[in-house]
């Protein structure tokens, strides 16, 4: 094995520790040229916020559908409905949507719902009770004092309630047992 002090080796056996082989002259040019990049697109978006500010003052004189000044005035045509043709019954009658805006319908719904949680709901016809408030038919099933269930029935119930249909299952009768 001959070596030759002129041939360039990049192992140097000779020396305890490796050479540090960086290039600081490729290093140092690419930190200008990214210097120099930032510099130009910061020029380009100064000059580009300058014709859009041009813009806005060029379309702010002209008359825009978009921008409505009067706020109470109705938007043109077609004037859509959350459920167009749906018209909410109350107990005072027909109540008319048609002018007012999309959101109506539901708060007029909302309130009709909170009316029969708060105060529940009796057929009209026959007088039955349809719907209670919760808390008033917790109190009726209290009043009843019910008895649990107790033997064999209820052992089975109680483990059929731990038992869960999973998706996996693909409509067979597959159950996990919950945790």
């Amino acid at each position: 094995m001959s070596s030759s002090k002129h041939e360039k080796s990049f192992v140097d056996f000779d020396k305890p520790y490796e050479q540090n082989l960086i290039g600081l002259k490729g290093i140092v040019y690419f930190g200008i040229g990214l210097f120099v990049l930032i510099v130009i697109t910061f020029a380009l978006m100064l000059a580009f916020k300058d014709v859009l500010e041009d813009y806005a003052k060029e379309t702010k004189s002209s008359s825009n559908p978009m921008a409505m000044k009067e706020r109470d005035s109705l938007p043109p045509e077609p004037r859509l409905q959350a459920a167009p043709g749906f018209s909410i019954q109350s107990d005072s009658g027909p109540i008319n949507l048609e002018l007012r805006e999309p959101q109506a319908e539901y708060r007029e719904l909302r309130k009709q719902w909170e009316a029969i949680w708060k105060d529940g709901r009796k057929d009209k016809a026959t007088g039955t009770v349809i719907a209670l408030p919760v808390d008033q038919a917790k109190a009726m099933l209290l009043e009843k004092n019910l008895k649990a269930r107790s033997g064999p029935a209820a052992e089975k119930a109680l483990k059929e309630a731990g038992m869960i249909i999973t998706d996996a299952s693909s409509g067979r009768k597959a159950t996990l047992k919950r945790r």
